[in-house]
């Protein structure tokens, strides 16, 4: 049985893993050049291809379990916890990670919108899920779709930072 949104879903597991590749290549690319890697650029691309890899599998939790013939509530509730509760605790903890592994806090437009967005459209869904809201699937999708943008945004957000920390070190050491 395939679940409603199903091609929505697999259009975000494709683009989750295609950004967490993408973000991955430009900083060995950025390391082939001879740029060192920084504790936070370390950090970074392990948090980004973690997260963009979580909500590869997070789109397709739904259409497994739709295999299983479970009745459409109970795959949608079952979605809503398998991914939401582990992705809300990755976000809800990466200002924690972040100062463990590089001695500095994220910005704060960082923590409004990845993590704070992030996190809140994840409740919102768990909740509308488990409130029989008549339109799981809408909801789980948009919440999937929302923590995609708000990781988009923290990517380019990460780029700017690391790419400004290496024109910050060339201009002092040249």
């Amino acid at each position: 049985m395939e679940v409603k949104g199903a091609a929505l879903l697999y259009t975000l597991a494709t683009l989750s893993v295609t950004f967490a590749g993408f973000a991955a290549l430009l900083l060995m690319l950025r390391q082939s050049a001879g740029a060192s890697l920084s504790a936070l650029d370390r950090f970074l691309a392990r948090t980004i291809v973690g997260h963009f890899f979580w909500l590869a599998a997070g789109a397709i939790i739904p259409p497994v379990l739709g295999l299983y013939e479970l009745p459409e509530p109970l795959i949608w509730k079952g979605s809503a916890v398998l991914f939401g509760l582990p992705m809300l605790a990755i976000l809800l903890t990466y200002q924690r990670r972040r100062i463990a592994a590089t001695g500095s806090s994220a910005p704060p437009r960082i923590l409004i919108v990845f993590v704070g967005v992030g996190s809140l459209s994840l409740v919102a869904m768990i909740a509308a899920i488990f409130a029989n809201f008549a339109y799981s699937a809408t909801v789980y999708a948009s919440a999937i779709a929302v923590n995609f943008i708000t990781h988009c945004y923290a990517v380019v957000t990460a780029l700017e930072v690391i790419l400004s920390q290496q024109l910050d070190r060339t201009s002092k050491g040249g």
